[in-house]
């Protein structure tokens, strides 16, 4: 069971069932010594601040529950794998292994992957969604995000690739959606129709203030791209009526304060907004450490109250990691693993090599074929799908498990050296964010 406060309120969560109460004071002191703790323990550990008759009170009524199965559930026995082989419903299609800015904290090392700039051409394009199509198995909806570097770099491609998959996922009666990820120096008209028309999810890359942007995200000669990218994403947003569209952003140490960001770009009119930690870059000034864990939850905590501030004042907004499913969440083998990296989602590089994922793209050990070829290294996406909770011990003590499902393998790997241990910072800021969006789920559905 976790305890945690949430804005002066006691919060007690059964990490297994999700049930996620309002207690007072004593009974959340209770439950935290609960089944660690003797009854004649716990009264002598609290007796200084509580009466020892509502001492009593308190430790029936958390024994009532428990004895319920309302609390302090065990976890289910491990589910067992029951699928021999991949079935690939999503691909990350890097259709540029280029870009036009030159990122201080980029993972993709400016866009080109630690190799040569180059562009995916239409065949490499067409034989991918072959691949996919034919490595689906009996799954009817598969999704291809368009990525880089800038994949608009290369939109030509984009467009020819966009109308061969619509035409031969209707061939195998299956449904087939876009999504496309983009810094927004080159959304002009013709762009911004096209993927209108085709109805694409657009991720568009603004870190928040200018001078946090300009310093993090210059084009490729250091001018900044604040003026000309926040320009362009608020005329591609208001094309679409400010739907089907999010803002993602990335905070690093040059920005602790970056609940100032999300403010900002609120203030801009934008209303899908997720802001990310940064990723590896051990050493460099922009990354983030275990020195930073304090400030960075109490800008969480600074930017809870933004968010509450406008839920009340009547103009909202989204910001991805507040999100939680509460009554209707995904079943439980799908929240013991992370990511189906490797499994059911791989990345393609514009040459056509299979990674797991885009974090492992260009690391030569972990290619699992090519599009033309299909899968040929098998062994890692079946070790990968093996990677749960239940195989991870600090997530099996740890009460968010079933919520990030393990963390993100990449992460884990590139911290560690194996899939096995998570990185500890991104634990951390996971379980605030956590803490966060319960705390706000609470609020909402009592108001």
């Amino acid at each position: 069971m976790h305890v945690f406060t949430f804005r002066g309120t006691t919060l007690v969560l059964d990490p297994i069932t999700g049930s996620l109460f309002a207690v007072d004071e004593l009974a959340g002191e209770v439950i935290k010594s609960y089944g660690q703790a003797s009854p004649s323990e716990v009264r002598q550990k609290l007796s200084a601040r509580f009466s020892p008759a509502d001492i009593d009170v308190a430790l029936e009524e958390v024994k009532a529950l428990c004895d319920e199965g309302l609390l302090n559930v065990a976890l289910p026995q491990e589910p067992e794998f029951a699928e021999d082989s991949p079935q690939v419903k999503a691909l990350c299609l890097h259709v540029a292994h280029d870009c036009n800015l030159r990122c201080k904290y980029c993972f993709a090392a400016t866009g080109n992957f630690g190799g040569g700039r180059t562009l995916m051409d239409v065949e490499t394009g067409k034989a991918a969604i072959d691949f996919l199509l034919r490595s689906s198995g009996s799954r009817k909806h598969l999704e291809v995000d368009f990525f880089g570097g800038e994949p608009l770099l290369n939109f030509a491609v984009v467009k020819e690739i966009v109308a061969y998959g619509r035409k031969e996922a209707e061939k195998e009666n299956k449904i087939l959606r876009f999504t496309l990820t983009t810094n927004g120096t080159l959304l002009g008209e013709e762009e911004t129709s096209f993927l209108n028309e085709n109805q694409m999810s657009v991720v568009l890359s603004l870190d928040g203030r200018a001078a946090v942007n300009d310093f993090l995200r210059p084009f490729a000669d250091d001018v900044g791209s604040y003026a000309s990218v926040s320009e362009a994403i608020l005329k591609f947003v208001a094309s679409r009526g400010g739907k089907n569209y999010f803002v993602r952003g990335t905070y690093t140490a040059h920005n602790l304060d970056f609940a100032r960001d999300v403010e900002h770009l609120y203030e801009l009119g934008l209303r899908e907004i997720s802001l990310e930690p940064v990723v590896g870059g051990a050493g460099e000034s922009f990354a983030l450490t275990r020195e930073h864990e304090e400030a960075l939850c109490r800008e969480y905590d600074r930017l809870t109250d933004f968010y509450l501030e406008k839920q009340e004042n009547g103009d909202p907004f989204n910001f991805f990691h507040f999100n939680v499913a509460t009554y209707n969440g995904p079943c439980f083998g799908k929240r013991i693993i992370g990511c189906g990296a490797g499994w059911d989602y791989v990345a393609i590089t514009p040459d056509g090599d299979i990674y797991p994922c885009h974090q492992f793209v260009g690391n030569e050990p972990f290619k699992l074929g090519t599009v033309f070829e299909g899968l040929v290294n098998l062994d890692l996406p079946r070790e990968l799908a093996q990677v749960n909770v239940y195989r991870k011990p600090d997530c099996l003590a740890c009460w968010a498990k079933l919520y990030c499902s393990g963390g993100c393998h990449a992460s884990a790997f590139y911290a560690h050296g194996n899939f096995l241990k998570p990185d500890a910072l991104a634990c951390v800021l996971q379980k605030k964010r956590i803490e966060c969006a319960l705390g706000i789920s609470t609020l909402k559905a009592t108001r």
